[in-house]
């Protein structure tokens, strides 16, 4: 398929200024990118189309080729690298006039993320009444922090950093390739545009210093095992007006005598005689905020029968309330029998019918029709 004519992508004239080209080139660039348009095909070929024109006519050298050979200067030998481009860097095209789309300077925020410090890990153990509660901690972890001397800019102090000498403090340099252009993070300063002449003496020209720090932090109520709280610009400073990076808490909650968790229930198991579960009783059984609870246990429980007691779960760390905590009962058999327990056991055996035992007697006679057939 043909190719149209850039000027014709555009919608300028020949004649067009390069203040005229730009415009033309905003207007659908905004109008065709990506991110307005997702999953459409014809806006993302237009948008690739009208970034390829302009790569083209935006320069003097390459425009000139164009105008005397049209798209043939860029064919053959030499011709399109970089995926229908020109050869030329569109991430570079693109924000020299649009920074981050839709505003805020993407060149300046690439720099700052370049320089960004690093995030830090700190792994903080609690125990589960101290998760059910919430707790305030005060940690201490070796970082880095901006020097106090320079104020971060790794001068020293009455001196100011220098435009860097290869890119002329534009943070980038270009070299040419053939018809093309190509657009790089400067080598010397990494985009920063600066370079340190007259360094700090009390961070080497660093900007940043090795430091202890210690901080109070907030554990919420709720709070599970493996949980990662972030503290945002908490971990590490960043180099040359870069921000701070980020300090990240993986709680480790220990794992508890009586108490299991899932999500916000807890479950424990209550170990009741034969004698209480034939028979009846109450219990009174711990809970995880130190108190306690009765249960009533009917006549006739089985083992392994659960319990329910709403809301004496954990806190629910979004929202209000709290999970449930299921008590299980397990009948325990008795051992080491002296010999009244024996004999009232060996009498209560001959005594007994099959209504007092259903699933025993349903049992048995599966058994029986299983011999049977």
């Amino acid at each position: 398929m043909a190719k149209r004519d850039f000027y014709d992508v555009l919608g300028v004239s020949k004649n067009a200024s390069p203040e005229e080209l730009k415009s033309a080139y905003r207007k659908l660039a905004v109008k065709h990118h990506p991110d307005k348009n997702p999953g459409d095909k014809t806006s993302e070929d237009k948008f690739k189309e009208a970034g390829e024109a302009y790569s083209i006519l935006s320069d003097q050298e390459k425009k000139q080729n164009y105008d005397n050979f049209g798209h043939a200067a860029f064919e053959g030998g030499g011709g399109r690298q970089g995926g229908g481009f020109g050869g030329a860097d569109f991430s570079d095209i693109f924000e020299d006039f649009f920074g981050d789309f839709g505003g805020g300077g993407r060149s300046r925020s690439r720099r700052s993320s370049n320089n960004k410090g690093s995030d830090l890990r700190y792994d903080l153990s609690i125990t589960l009444e101290e998760a059910y509660k919430g707790k305030k901690e005060d940690i201490k972890f070796s970082t880095t922090e901006k020097c106090n001397t320079c104020k971060g800019n790794g001068s020293k102090p009455g001196s100011t950093p220098d435009k860097c000498t290869v890119c002329g403090g534009n943070g980038k340099v270009r070299s040419n390739q053939g018809f093309f252009t190509v657009q790089q993070t400067c080598p010397q300063c990494q985009g920063t545009g600066e370079e340190i002449t007259n360094p700090c003496t009390d961070c080497n020209g660093q900007g940043n210093k090795q430091a202890s720090k210690k901080i109070s932090v907030t554990i919420p109520k709720g709070v599970d095992d493996g949980t990662r709280i972030r503290l945002a610009g908490k971990g590490e400073a960043g180099t040359k007006g870069g921000t701070n990076g980020d300090l990240y808490l993986f709680v480790n909650v220990h794992s508890h005598d009586l108490f299991k968790r899932s999500d916000e229930n807890l479950f424990f198991e209550f170990p009741i005689s034969i004698a209480d579960a034939a028979l009846g009783t109450t219990i009174e059984i711990p809970t995880i905020d130190g108190g306690r609870a009765k249960i009533k246990i009917p006549d006739g429980t089985q083992s392994g029968k659960q319990f329910r007691l709403k809301g004496k779960g954990m806190p629910y760390i979004r929202g209000s309330g709290n999970g449930d905590l299921y008590v299980q009962v397990n009948t325990e058999v008795p051992i080491s029998l002296n010999k009244e327990q024996k004999e009232l056991l060996e009498k209560f055996r001959e005594i007994e019918n099959e209504k007092s035992n259903p699933s025993i007697k349903k049992f048995f006679q599966k058994a029986k029709n299983f011999w049977k057939n």
